[in-house]
């Protein structure tokens, strides 16, 4: 293969204005809302040429938020600057900002506002 391999994700949502703001301040990012016959799509900020996967939040009928899916992790500077800001955006830290060994840095999860596990990942 001669590309990472994953290259998309979607996070469930129940309410997606509720998961937007949560999402928007957590990451301190814009997400942009499309509605695609029904389904809504609100895309994460993704730039072509840089490392890392694109994403959407998602709300369909078919997409149920859960804590026992497929865990995804979002690259961060320190994972420590995202956790300090799921509380008051409305989430639950799941696990604090913990060494996995020296060489591959640090990583966090929390609980959105939908119920979706979360994680995070640092080098520092």
């Amino acid at each position: 293969m001669k590309k990472n391999m994953v290259g998309w994700f979607e996070i469930p949502v129940s309410d997606m204005e509720r998961a937007k703001a949560f999402y928007e301040a957590v990451f301190n990012v814009k997400i942009e809302v499309h509605n695609f016959g029904g389904m809504l799509m609100g895309w994460f900020p993704f730039e072509e040429g840089k490392e890392g996967a694109a994403g959407t939040l998602i709300k369909q009928e078919s997409y149920i938020p859960s804590q026992e899916g497929t865990l995804v992790y979002f690259i961060s500077d320190d994972v420590k600057n995202e956790l300090d800001r799921v509380e008051g955006a409305g989430g639950k830290i799941y696990q604090p900002k913990t060494e996995i060994s020296p060489e591959h840095g640090f990583m966090g999860a929390f609980i959105d506002t939908e119920g979706n596990r979360v994680a995070l990942h640092s080098n520092a």
